[in-house]
């Protein structure tokens, strides 16, 4: 699996804030020499166009330099710009079967911006992942692994016959979305005390409710904290991140992947390549 990244996603930080580059630096340490790198172009503001509004698209895009877009989510220098280019990676992603290790994240935005009646778009400003199931307009299977429940993609494609979305999240903890299953968009929220065994029992139960013989590709949202000691934690490891590869592998289908949250530079490097080595593994 290639991954696509691009140099120009560690330009920006924000004082004290959690979704900093350093997570993707220390990453990058681990990966760089075992993978194929892909450098990414920005997405067009059709694209985005394509699942948020116009309103919410100008919203970002006029963002002051400084502010905040809201209680969480800050708007640094030139975000509109850095946002297209994460989206733009998730694009180049799904065409080549490969992983955007970018930032800024994408799914807590929803349509509108703050989805499901959640507080914050969460450090989100563009829906990536949802950006590029709707450009391959193939009947997809969203796997949502971040601690967190994806919202806004869940919000974006509830209803919509030609994708099933399944998140497997923390609960107690942020957005408070994602409590239960609705339509095409099926939720497993779990304790933080999950681990691998429950982790990994649940989601042979999702995929168990998924006709694969309707899906033609899948879509990982990837989150990794969900790992041990990070900001959602489920406790998994190493090798559960593995075994959820192997997993997806085993489906036999297309899969290309984007990077969500995961704060822990060290565990994000080596869960996506055990991910992506689960994968391989068994396709």
């Amino acid at each position: 699996m290639k991954i696509v990244f691009s140099e120009k996603c560690l330009e920006y930080s924000w004082p004290g804030h959690i979704e900093r580059p350093e997570r993707i630096r220390k990453a990058l340490e681990q990966l760089r020499g075992q993978y194929e790198f892909l450098e990414p172009k920005p997405a067009s503001q059709q694209d985005l166009l394509t699942v948020h509004s116009r309103e919410y698209v100008d919203f970002v895009k006029n963002a002051r330099a400084g502010s905040y877009l809201d209680g969480d989510t800050p708007a640094p220098e030139n975000i509109y710009e850095y946002a297209l280019l994460s989206a733009g990676a998730a694009l180049l992603a799904a065409q080549n079967r490969g992983f955007s290790l970018m930032r800024p994240p994408g799914h807590h935005a929803g349509r509108n911006g703050v989805a499901m009646g959640a507080a914050t778009l969460g450090f989100c400003y563009f829906n990536n992942l949802a950006i590029a199931v709707k450009k391959l307009d193939l009947p997809t299977l969203i796997l949502d692994i971040d601690g967190h429940h994806g919202n806004g993609t869940q919000e974006i494609f509830q209803g919509d016959p030609k994708v099933t979305f399944v998140s497997f999240h923390r609960h107690p903890t942020y957005p408070g979305t994602g409590l239960t299953s609705q339509g095409n968009c099926l939720n497993f929220p779990l304790p933080y005390s999950a681990g691998d065994s429950l982790y990994l029992k649940t989601l042979e139960q999702a995929l168990s409710q998924v006709d694969m013989a309707n899906v033609e590709v899948v879509a990982i949202s990837a989150g990794f904290d969900a790992h041990q000691g990070d900001l959602a934690s489920l406790g998994l490891t190493y090798e559960g991140y593995r075994e959820i590869g192997r997993k997806v592998g085993a489906l036999r289908k297309p899969v290309f992947g984007v990077l969500e949250g995961g704060y822990v530079g060290e565990y994000v490097g080596r869960d996506l390549h055990e991910l992506i080595s689960g994968i391989e593994q068994k396709q």
